[in-house]
Order: C-alpha cells, then structure tokens, then sequence
C-alpha cells in the first residue's frame, strides 16, 4: 500500500462535532445534520468536505472507546460564520496521506493493514494529539459507491 508522508499547513475548519464510537456509529446522523448547513458558509476553501476525528491511544483496541468525530469543511477565516456550526482550528505537521478507492464496507481491512502493517513497519508512529481525517472529494460522495475515492490522513511523528 503506497503513502506519502507530508507537512500539512494549519487549517480553518468549520462544521459540526458529535461524540460516538465505532459500535455506536453516528456519523449518518452527524453528516445529515450537517449537510444541509454547508451552502450558507461563505469564506469557503474548495469544495471538499472534510470528515474528522479525535481519537485516544487507545482507539483501536475496543469499538465501545468514545472518540469525537467532525463533518466539516475548510473556510479561509472564521467572519459570518452561522451561528449553527462549531469553528475548529488543526495544528499543522507531519501526516502519511493514504488513497482510498472503495466503499465503506472496505475501510474496517484498509484502516487495520495501515494501523497494524503500515505505520508499525515505518520508521513514524501515530500521533494522537492532532486529528486524524479524510478528505472527501467536491461533488457527490457516496459512502456506499465502491467507485468512491478519498484522501485519507493520518497524523504521524517520527519514533523516538
């Protein structure tokens, strides 16, 4: 599987958040709520949407751990922001950016190869103190399209 290592720029996100697990999967809720909200957001940059998390060290070791998860997008700055949608501000750094051609019922194999082969083999480990995300391309996305193509980052440092 092939990646490429960058140094991502700090980003201006706004969306909304909800906190989940991966046994309580809200994120059809969270995007549903949020969608609907994306054309009064001026200030936009692209047209990609971004979907978030914040996740714990110990996020893959049981489905029940709670993480929170954003569905948002990248403003230039934060003026005449609606009142509905939560700001967010990501630090910059170093991330492994992954492509994903594929429906969702493929990306439980695809996160586990990256999370217990890819990055454990690598000289990087995950930094969980910066979120990890997807960029989903302008246009329609459809989780459900195995035709489907993402972006996806994950923050990473170098091992010490």
């Amino acid at each position: 599987m092939e990646f490429k290592i960058i140094n991502l720029q700090p980003k201006k996100l706004v969306g909304k958040s909800l906190p989940m697990s991966f046994s309580e999967d809200k994120t059809g809720l969270l995007w549903g709520s949020f969608a609907p909200l994306i054309a009064t957001i001026p200030n936009r940059i692209g047209g990609e949407k971004i979907s978030l998390q914040f996740y714990g060290n110990d996020f893959m070791t049981n489905p029940t751990i709670p993480f929170v998860k954003w569905a948002s997008v990248e403003v230039s700055d934060f003026e005449n922001i609606p009142d509905a949608i939560q700001k967010l501000e990501i630090k910059g750094g170093l991330y492994a950016v992954f492509h994903y051609k594929g429906n969702v019922m493929g990306a439980p194999a695809f996160f586990g190869k990256i999370f217990s082969e890819i990055i454990p083999n690598s000289e990087y480990g995950v930094d969980n103190s910066r979120p990890h995300f997807e960029l989903l391309p302008a246009g329609k996305y459809d989780p459900m399209d195995e035709n489907s193509e993402e972006d996806v980052y994950i923050p990473i440092k170098l091992k010490e």
